[in-house]
């Protein structure tokens, strides 16, 4: 018997903001409906906009405690094909450092005030009292979970929560922004098109590319393979038509590079993705 939707529930009645994961760990994917932000939501900000979508579609976005939600028939039917339980951290009022090897615990134990610790697959999340802004990679092996981020549920773990100490919120201001190195111009043309253009407003494209930033941004492993996704995912939708132009290119080819790709492998994967849809 699937235990996770009766689990879920109970934290949400806790005051947890709940979400089902799949068996990758991660959220469940935007609908039909709100595909490329066609619903008009916003998942990457503090709260979902305006859309209305039934479904638990827009990553930590749509975590909540609200019990009608989390019993609606979309919520049950996604509940019992969830493998995990996700929760967003800053709506519940914590922060997680994800500690994710043994050298990052040691530095945790010589650095960082004891708080309430849950053991996971490869370290431990250290979960503090307050909220700050989510960083990944701040050092090797720590990640910070706050807002506008989602952690896994893996239980209360054991020991009091302490208050946010400075010492964690220094990392999010030193986090490394320059270690990648800059990227170059994009150089690959945009598809000729000569489709008829399915946008129903100038909009709709925008918030396509403006989504496919940021799945490329949240990434958090498998990168490049994420990369390669969200190029054929933008070629699917706007690339037979013309619309898509050669700075819509470059804003990807940037935040791939801003993840670490290089300039050939994003130039590999936009290939490679206009291949596989025989452009």
């Amino acid at each position: 018997m699937n235990s996770i939707p009766a689990t879920a529930l109970g934290l949400a009645e806790h005051g947890l903001p709940v979400l089902p994961l799949r068996a990758d760990k991660r959220p469940f994917g935007n609908c039909r409906a709100c595909e490329d932000l066609a619903c008009g939501g916003r998942p990457n900000m503090a709260t979902p906009g305006p859309c209305a979508c039934p479904w638990p579609c827009h990553g930590w976005a749509a975590a909540t405690t609200d019990p009608t939600v989390l019993a609606s028939p979309q919520w049950t039917a996604a509940w019992h094909r969830a493998r995990a339980i996700g929760y967003h951290p800053g709506g519940a009022g914590v922060t997680v450092v994800d500690l994710d090897n043994p050298a990052a615990i040691a530095w945790a134990q010589e650095n960082l005030p004891p708080t309430a610790t849950v053991p996971t697959t490869r370290g431990e999340h250290w979960i503090y009292r307050g909220t700050m802004r989510s960083v990944n990679g701040v050092r090797d092996g720590v990640d910070l979970k706050s807002l506008m981020s989602y952690a896994r549920w893996l239980g209360p773990g054991t020991g009091t929560l302490a208050e946010l100490p400075n010492v964690v919120r220094a990392l999010s201001e030193r986090a490394p922004t320059a270690v990648r190195p800059a990227p170059r111009p994009v150089t690959v043309p945009a598809p000729a098109g000569g489709g008829q253009c399915r946008h129903r407003t100038p909009s709709y494209l925008e918030r396509g590319i403006a989504m496919a930033e940021q799945r490329i941004t949240e990434a958090t492993s498998a990168v490049h393979s994420t990369v390669y996704r969200t190029f054929l995912a933008v070629l699917s939708a706007h690339g037979r038509c013309g619309c898509l132009t050669e700075a819509h290119i470059a804003r990807l080819f940037t935040a791939a590079q801003a993840k670490g790709e290089s300039p050939r492998h994003c130039t590999d994967a936009w290939t490679n993705a206009t291949a596989a849809l025989g452009m």
